[in-house]
């Protein structure tokens, strides 16, 4: 499957991570990792953490997936708000999903300052306008439901965004404890500290079946076979080896980066910008000054192939971010587009299989990918030491929209 096409960004901020020893592959470990993108990054040094033995097999080179066509938004709001998500699931269960987005914040500013290279992690305020007059009741329910839990965010009518930014909309939802990141340094950067760890990588490895041996796993790739007490599906948005996705919709998405602007005086914070239509435009900026503007989503599950239209879409995102930013002088460097999961019910896909012991799964879908990997790998990492997660039945795969 060809996630993403295009003149990607992040990939030129980097050098690819290359591990720096050769590994002897374990007769046995205690976790085997399928992908090393942000999930299987996240999975990895929860469980390098707790003292096991991990293995680390990615098909393509390390970290060239999905990884290198995120944007970088991370925002403890979802895809679909609080009080809808109230109607859905209950008050309870509604409320602590969020509250663990929310906490999976400062876990994730945690890791950043922790790794060996700098990953541009900054703190934002996100701004989520109306993108119509019909939007504006939907904002102001949302606004009365986080700050009801205690969530950190404001309403600004048209007059107060006016005052802050280059544009006005007739209401907007800001909420506060966001933050922008480089999601392929990231990534890297935790890859780097999981080979300080005595965690093993082995690119070009496909995995093609697993299958029971005894007490353990054997898991067939186009190499060598693995042995594993346990085994976590992080393979994002391509075909798992294992298991069906029930619910899962693959599609595409296009995004732009800027040249370097010089100043963003009139935007406020530079805050993360998105807006309540479907599909969203999505705008943030980068430590090196430039702009990067996602949206245009399609309902295919490819990147396409043809450079002319990734950059007929890129030309379409940049009218409508003139039309925010006027006083700017905006060009594009770098268009592309990237597949993308969405779940049905708007929760990821974190847990074990229900009728496979010790396959576990941490896919992303249905919201913010990197903010659900963080505490997926949580969740994973409790479950794999047989621990109890309370928080584990909000995401578990036997749900009407999940694994089989």
């Amino acid at each position: 499957m060809k996630i993403h096409n295009g003149s990607l960004y992040w990939p030129t901020t980097t050098n690819p991570f290359t591990p720096k020893n050769t590994f002897e592959k374990l007769d046995l470990y205690d976790v085997v990792i399928v992908g090393s993108g942000m999930s299987g990054a996240l999975t990895g040094l929860a469980l390098a953490e707790a003292g096991l033995k991990i293995a680390i097999l990615d098909k393509r080179e390390m970290a060239t997936g999905s990884s290198s066509a995120n944007t970088g938004l991370l925002q403890y709001s979802n895809d679909i708000m609080l009080h809808e998500l109230i109607g859905q699931i209950g008050e309870k269960d509604a409320v602590r999903f969020y509250q663990l987005c929310y906490e999976a914040m400062d876990d994730l500013e945690r890791i950043a300052k922790s790794l060996p290279i700098e990953v541009d992690f900054i703190r934002r305020p996100s701004i989520c306008y109306a993108s119509d007059e019909n939007d504006v009741e939907k904002i102001k329910a949302e606004y009365d439901t986080l700050i009801k839990y205690g969530f950190p965010c404001d309403y600004w009518g048209p007059n107060e965004m006016a005052e802050k930014m280059p544009f006005s909309k007739p209401g907007a939802l800001v909420t506060f404890g966001d933050a922008e990141i480089n999601p392929l340094k990231f990534v890297h950067g935790i890859l780097t500290k999981l080979e300080e760890l005595g965690v093993h990588f082995f690119p070009y490895t496909e995995v093609l079946d697993v299958l029971e041996d005894n007490d353990k796993l054997e898991i067939r790739t186009s190499g060598q076979p693995f042995y594993a007490n346990h085994i976590v599906y992080t393979t994002g948005y391509e075909t798992t080896p294992v298991g069906e996705r029930i619910g899962a919709d693959i599609n595409r998405s296009y995004a732009f980066v800027s040249n370097p602007i010089p100043a963003f005086n009139d935007w406020y914070e530079q805050a993360l910008i998105w807006e309540t239509k479907r599909p969203y435009l999505y705008i943030r900026s980068t430590v090196e000054g430039r702009i990067v503007v996602g949206g245009l989503d399609e309902d295919k599950p490819e990147a396409p192939d043809s450079d002319e239209v990734i950059l007929q879409r890129a030309e379409n995102l940049l009218q409508q971010t003139k039309e925010l930013f006027p006083n700017y002088d905006i060009q594009i460097d770098y268009a592309y587009a990237a597949s993308f999961g969405e779940s049905i019910d708007n929760i990821p896909f974190i847990g074990e299989h229900p009728t496979k012991k010790d396959h576990f799964y941490l896919l992303g879908y249905g919201g913010n990918g990197t903010v659900y990997s963080m505490l997926g790998s949580h969740i994973l990492k409790d479950l794999i030491e047989g621990k109890r997660n309370e928080d584990a039945e909000l995401v578990q795969l036997e749900r009407k929209y999940g694994v089989r």
